[in-house]
């Protein structure tokens, strides 16, 4: 209860500073997202314009809603389904009081910037499903401790699922579907159901299957057993005495005719 009012309180002081500075950097983020994404189809071309200078104006644009109809302050963005491309939209940072993103649907790809959580410290809801992000899902996300909805599902994330994930409490909503990930579910997410976690063939513990054990390889000891001294000895003294005799008395290893005619028919 405490923490929500902190909440609230911050976002008020939030609000009111937009009264100074907050609707320009407002104004500058939607600026620098339009111009950093691939708009196939024109819509943000067209739809954001911002010839305009009234009270309010931004708050017309397509998938932008603000936190009063007439103060040009953003409180999220709707950008589903829109056709959208290219890597994660700059300068989402300039939204300050943004508590909302939702990018899902469209054709992003290239990583999660591993700072998100420093560009958008206080979102409540972040959506990036149905896109093409790759790479490694940010630590950093567990510092969004006022987040209660993650959606990532049907990407190209890979790598484990963080285990700072463990401080995201307030989450109620959580999908990873139809990703690469591997390695054990944090305990905190595993109260959430296994169709939250499916399509990952390297993903393990519940709700899913157990994860296997890891085999523990010892090292196999071989042992060279020597010869004694006097087996050494009696070797050597044979083979010298062998030579001995074959070279100077090479007649003791020929056989007669006879005998070898006797062998034969053995």
């Amino acid at each position: 209860m405490v923490d929500d009012t902190k909440f609230l309180l911050l976002f008020l002081l939030l609000c009111c500073s937009s009264l100074c500075f907050g609707s320009e950097l407002d104004i500058q983020c939607l600026k620098s997202v339009q111009q950093s994404v691939v708009d196939p189809r024109d819509i943000l071309r067209s739809s954001w314009n911002f010839a305009n200078s009234t009270n309010g104006f931004i708050c017309q644009f397509t998938g932008v809603e603000c936190w009063h109809p007439y103060e040009n302050r953003v409180l999220s963005l709707r950008l589903s389904n829109l056709g959208l491309q290219g890597t994660f939209p700059q300068g989402l940072q300039d939204c300050t009081g943004m508590n909302g993103l939702d990018l899902s649907s469209n054709n992003f790809s290239g990583p999660i910037p591993h700072d998100i959580s420093e560009q958008m410290s206080y979102l409540t809801s972040l959506d990036l499903s149905y896109n093409s992000f790759s790479g490694e899902i940010p630590s950093s996300i567990s510092n969004m401790t006022y987040l209660n909805a993650l959606n990532l599902q049907h990407n190209q994330l890979s790598g484990q699922i963080p285990k700072q994930f463990d401080g995201l409490s307030r989450l109620t909503l959580f999908n990873v579907v139809g990703n690469l990930l591997s390695g054990t579910i944090p305990p905190l997410l595993q109260n959430f159901s296994a169709s939250n976690f499916v399509g990952n063939l390297g993903l393990c513990g519940t709700p899913l299957d157990k994860c296997p054990r890891r085999r523990r390889w010892r090292p196999m000891h071989i042992r060279l057993h020597r010869l004694n001294d006097q087996s050494s000895i009696g070797a050597a003294v044979g083979f010298v005495a062998g030579f001995v005799v074959a070279f100077y008395f090479p007649h003791c290893f020929v056989f007669s005719e006879r005998l070898l005619a006797y062998v034969v028919r053995i």
